[in-house]
This record gives structure tokens, C-alpha cells and sequence, in this order.
């Protein structure tokens, strides 16, 4: 990843064009439109890695380990004026001299900028920077388990940034007491065990996976080093602290008595405007919550005809709310051992990439292992997510071991293949490797096409050989039922008015999932509005793709190369993955001439090429069973 750093040289072209008034001496060649957008979008990007220090470990930029994201009240509004520099120097750029990817990576990156500058208009800062299911006290032990820890200067990093946590610290209390002010704050739903959150990570920073690294240094660094930095580290250890007790007694005695008894968007005082915003983005479509609503109780009612089909398929006699029962709760369908779950996960993997040629054209060599989940706040989380690797970490499907009765086995296979292969893992492994796309590009990011591909490609395990036996076959349905639900019951708090119970109820009637399990789902929803929306939607879309590629190309059609089509540009809007693929099927329909073959006595010899060439990316060992 490092080698991305060297094109900063190439901005110098576009800070040329930007100040200069005087025209150039005739001897200067002017900046084409593509060097010129090629540099405004390494120059944003360089930004972001800076301002966005975790950002920048997370994709193995080391350079901005020492330090944290300002969170202030400032930083916010620096930020909203990069943003609305970046869109002018874009628009200066004649988009008609741009052409292919170019152009492309052009319309992203303006279309980004007034999406961020739109949401900017309706709450200048974040309303909810820390709640019981995302912040700080989940994000520090994640960021930490990114970083390296080899040499003296890792560890002086580490110690610098624990040593900022104060002033990261101050900036969400700042943006909280602004949302207090202006009557933006966080439902008391989801800040009421967030006290508790941070005093568990605040005793157990020098134990926990925050001190870990203190604990035990490598002989790589020095012996005497490794004192001085113990007893820094320390000290850095009881500034932290000091700000997690901060942060916990504002949230306590402050922020949670003001905090609003509602848990819809739509109770805010821009808050339609806002969850509209926020669903547009999550799907990349104009779908109004009432037309997704609806479109949600329709696919919950269909697949529910389904599973109650195969219930009686896996020898269970009763009534379908019976083996709802039975499947959310039987012993028999559950690990009592954490490591247990963990290896039928890893055996999972292995057995997908053993067919996953039968799929996919261009598959990547990076490794993704399995490993349990950070136990700080693990409770209100998910089964399973995945934790993009980058040149020096490896990739993981990372597993929730706690409440093991609420991991039930017939959502491995499923679980797999969303959050690992074919779905997140191959989808970000295949992005990142395209040198030719610019980094934010690279490492962009649109819900309904990663969340809707991943949600796909659950559909693909009978096609990879998995899902064999009813109970998995339900697992999978079970779970596209909860995805569908997603669409009523987020519409249903943030635009319908629903209370927390109601929802919760709903998803306890309408889906297999487990009542436990619901409360998490809830509070998930009411904590990222119009997050939960991007699964259906984009599974939904990518799904017609391929049936409309499918029907337009007969026995022409080439799933391979469909994959390979969707993912062959990186993450995009549905609307323009649409397009994209459009273009795809009409140029398979009607292909370029072939290039006649050279000559037998000037042919090469060697291995023949790939049929579809696979981008450039570090070699790395196959995953382990």
C-alpha cells in the first residue's frame, strides 16, 4: 500500500492550474483534463488518510498512526469546506476531455461531493458519534488489533495516540453538547448502556486488548527500549483512562436525561429530510421509505412461503411456529464450545474456494482467516463481519462467540458467504487490486452494491456445492427473510413512527430469527438509519442483472464472466452498475472481431493466457481449512 503514497507528486500539475493567473511559459505542457482529475483525486484522497488517521491504519498507511480523528466542532466544518473545495476544482475540469474510467472515477467523485455537502445542509456535524453499538469503546480495540507493533517507533505511535485520546475525546462531548443545543440528540434507546461500555474498557485497559500490545513487546525492539516504553506506556494507559471517564460520566449524568425518549429520524427537527438522505445513500436509489416498505412485506411474505415449504423437509413434525421454535433453541443446533464454531467456519472456507472457480474467472490470492470477535461490546453485536486485511494484515472473518445459544450452526454456511467468500472478501480484495482505479475508488464504499453483492452471494452456495441439507437450505432463506424485513421494520421506526417494542415484535412474528437476536437487530436499526435498507435492494438489483443478462444472452451467457463483470470496476451505484452491465451484455451479444492469430513461425511458446487476465495483487498463501 505504500507504493500508492508516491503519486502526491502528481499534484503538482493541479495546483498549477488552480493558482496560477499569468498563463504558462511556452515552454510548459498544460495538465490534460485526466492528469488533472488523476491529481485532485489523489490530493483528496491524501487528505482523507491524513484527517482520517484510522482511516489510514485500517488500509496499512502507517504514517498517521500517532494520531486521531479530530472530532470537533472545527474539524466538522473544515471538513464540509474541503469537501466544497474538492467539488469546485472537480467542476473546473472540462468532463468532456475525459473519457473511460476517467470520466467514470469524474462523475463518482462530484456525485460523492454533493451527496456529503447535501447531508452537510441538513446537520453539520454527526448527530450520534457514539452510541451502545458503535464508538469508541468498539473502534480503539479494532484499531489497535491494526497496528503494527514491531519496531520502537511502532510502539512510539501507539503510545502518542493513546496519549490523543483526550482531545478525541473532547470533540465528541463538544458535537454531543451541539446536538443537545440544537435538539439533534441520540435516542435514550441506545446511549443507556453505553456508561457500562466504557467503564468496562476503561478497567480493563492495561489487561484487555488495549494494554496487549504493553504487555508482551518483541525482541525486535530493544531491552531497554522496551522499559522506557513500559513505563510510558503506563502513564499513556492512565490518560486514556481518565478520558474514558470523562467521556462515561458526560453520557451518564449529561447527555443520557436529555437524550430523546423517540427513536425515529423522523421525530428530529430535520429529520425526514435527513432519513431521506441517509436511505438515498444506503441504496443509491430515489426510493421513497413507503415504496420500500412495501417492497420489503412483499419479499418477507414470499420467502416465507418458502421456508414453511422446507420445514417438513428437515424431519420436523409440528407447525411451522413449532419449528420456528425448535430451530431458534434446540440444543442439538448450537456449539457449547467457542473454538468449535470457529473451525466449522474455517472448514466452510475451504471448501468454497475449492469450487470457486466454477464461479469466478479472477480470484484473488489474499488469505482471509477466521478469529473471534474483540469481546468489548460483543454482546450488541451480529454473528459474524468481515475486517478487510491490506499488505501487512491479513483479511479475517471475524465471529461473535458470545451467546453462543444465539449462533445456531445453520447460519455458518450462510455467514460465509456474505461476509467472506464470494461475498465481502472477494468483492474488496477484487476492488483493491485494481491499480488503474484511483484509491478512493480502491477503497470506496456504496452499501447496496457491497451489502446487495454479498447478500447475493448467499444465493450462490448451492452453486458452490454448500447448503446441501434443510436446515442450512433454511438458514439461508432465514436469513434473506431477515434482510427483506430490514426494509419494513427501518422504514417502520424512522418514517411510520413504530416503538421500539413494535418493531421487535414484528421481527418476532415475520422471521426465524431469534428473539434475542431481534432486540440486537432493533437497536442496530435505530442506532444507522437507512443503513439496513442497501442488503435488499442491491441483492435485489444485482439478481435481475444477471436474469436480464441471462435471458438476452441464451446459452451464450458466461456466469464466470458475469461475475467477473460486476466486480471488474469496483464498488458502484446501482444505477450505474446498471448501465455498466448493460453495456457488458450488448458487447457479448455482438463482439468485437477477433484478432487473427500471428503467424506460426513468429507464435510464442509458453503457458497460454488466462481467458480473463486477473489484476495485480500480492501473492499470499491459500486459506487455511
Amino acid at each position: 500500500m505504500r507504493r500508492l503514497l508516491s503519486t502526491i507528486l502528481l499534484l503538482g500539475p493541479l495546483v498549477a492550474v488552480a493558482a496560477r493567473v499569468e498563463p504558462a511559459p511556452p515552454t510548459t505542457t498544460p495538465a490534460s483534463a485526466a492528469d488533472q482529475a488523476r491529481a485532485l483525486f489523489e490530493r483528496d484522497w491524501q487528505w482523507r488518510l491524513k484527517h482520517q488517521p484510522e482511516l489510514a491504519t485500517s488500509v496499512g498507511d502507517h504514517r498517521y498512526d500517532a494520531q486521531l480523528a479530530d472530532t470537533s466542532l472545527a474539524g466538522a466544518a473544515g471538513a464540509i469546506a474541503h469537501e466544497r473545495r474538492m467539488l469546485e476544482l472537480a467542476r473546473a475540469i472540462d468532463r468532456e476531455q475525459l473519457a473511460g474510467q476517467d470520466r467514470l472515477s469524474w462523475d463518482l467523485f462530484v456525485a460523492d461531493k454533493e451527496r456529503r455537502l447535501a447531508g452537510a445542509a441538513i446537520v453539520a456535524f454527526d448527530p450520534q458519534p457514539i452510541t451502545a453499538q458503535d464508538g469508541l469503546q468498539i473502534r480503539l480495540p479494532q484499531l489497535v488489533a491494526q497496528m503494527p507493533f514491531v519496531t520502537e517507533d511502532d510502539y512510539r505511535n501507539y503510545l502518542a495516540r493513546l496519549n490523543a485520546l483526550p482531545q478525541h475525546v473532547d470533540g465528541l462531548v463538544e458535537q454531543m453538547r451541539e446536538g443537545m443545543r440544537t435538539g439533534w440528540t441520540a435516542p435514550k434507546a441506545i446511549m443507556a448502556a453505553l456508561p457500562e461500555q466504557l467503564r468496562a474498557l476503561r478497567e480493563h485497559l492495561l489487561d484487555g486488548a488495549v494494554g496487549a500490545p504493553l504487555r508482551t513487546m518483541p525482541a525486535t525492539v530493544a531491552p531497554e527500549a522496551r522499559e522506557r516504553l513500559a513505563l510510558e506506556g503506563t502513564v499513556a494507559l492512565k490518560t486514556a483512562a481518565d478520558a474514558l471517564q470523562l467521556l462515561e460520566d458526560f453520557v451518564r449524568d449529561e447527555y443520557l436525561p436529555a437524550a430523546r425518549a423517540t427513536i425515529g429520524a423522523s421525530s428530529l427537527p430535520g429529520g425526514p429530510a435527513w432519513y431521506a438522505w441517509l436511505a438515498n445513500g444506503a441504496t443509491t436509489t430515489t426510493l421513497a421509505p413507503a415504496e420500500l416498505h412495501a417492497l420489503g412485506l412483499k419479499e418477507v411474505a414470499r420467502l416465507r412461503g418458502e421456508m414453511q415449504a422446507l420445514a417438513p423437509l428437515t424431519g420436523f413434525r409440528g407447525g411451522y411456529a413449532q419449528f420456528l421454535a425448535f430451530v431458534r433453541s434446540d440444543p442439538r443446533l448450537f456449539y457449547d464450545d467457542p473454538e468449535m464454531l470457529l473451525n466449522r467456519y474455517r472448514r466452510t472456507i475451504a471448501r468454497v474456494y475449492a469450487r470457486l472457480p466454477l464461479l469466478f474467472g479472477v480470484i484473488p490470492d489474499d488469505e482471509i482467516a477466521v478469529k473471534p470477535v474483540q469481546q468489548a461490546g460483543a454482546e450488541g453485536q451480529g454473528g459474524a463481519y468481515y475486517e478487510a486485511g491490506n499488505a501487512a494484515r491479513t483479511a479475517a472473518l471475524v465471529v461473535n462467540t458470545s451467546r453462543l445459544d444465539t449462533r445456531p450452526m445453520w447460519e455458518v454456511e450462510t455467514l460465509t458467504l456474505h461476509e467472506a467468500v464470494p461475498g465481502h472478501h472477494l468483492q474488496v480484495a477484487r476492488a483493491r487490486a485494481i491499480a488503474e482505479l484511483p484509491a478512493f475508488r480502491r477503497y470506496g464504499w456504496y452499501p447496496a452494491f457491497g451489502e446487495g453483492w454479498a447478500l447475493y452471494a448467499e444465493g450462490l452456495g448451492a452453486e458452490l456445492g454448500l447448503l446441501r441439507d434443510p436446515f442450512s437450505q433454511f438458514g439461508r432463506l432465514a436469513d434473506e427473510q431477515l434482510r427483506a424485513a430490514r426494509l419494513v421494520v427501518d422504514t417502520g421506526i424512522h418514517a411510520l413512527g413504530w416503538s421500539q417494542r413494535q418493531a421487535v415484535d414484528w421481527l418476532n412474528a415475520n422471521t426465524a430469527n431469534p428473539p434475542a437476536d431481534n432486540e440486537v437487530e432493533v437497536a442496530r436499526y435505530i442506532a444507522q438509519p437507512g443503513q439496513a435498507l442497501a442488503y435488499k435492494v442491491g441483492q435485489l438489483r444485482i439478481a435481475a442483472l444477471r436474469a436480464r443478462a441471462q435471458a438476452a444472452l441464451g446459452a451464450r451467457f458466461d456466469v464466470r464472466a458475469f461475475h467477473d463483470a460486476v466486480l471488474a470496476e469496483g464498488a458502484l451505484p446501482l444505477d450505474v452498475l446498471e448501465r455498466r452491465m448493460d453495456d457488458w451484455t450488448a458487447a457479448q451479444r455482438n463482439p468485437a472481431p477477433a484478432v487473427p492469430a500471428a503467424p506460426a513461425d513468429t507464435a510464442t511458446f509458453g503457458a497460454p493466457a488466462p481467458a480473463v487476465a486477473a489484476p495485480s495483487a500480492p501473492a499470499k498463501p491459500a486459506p487455511s481449512p
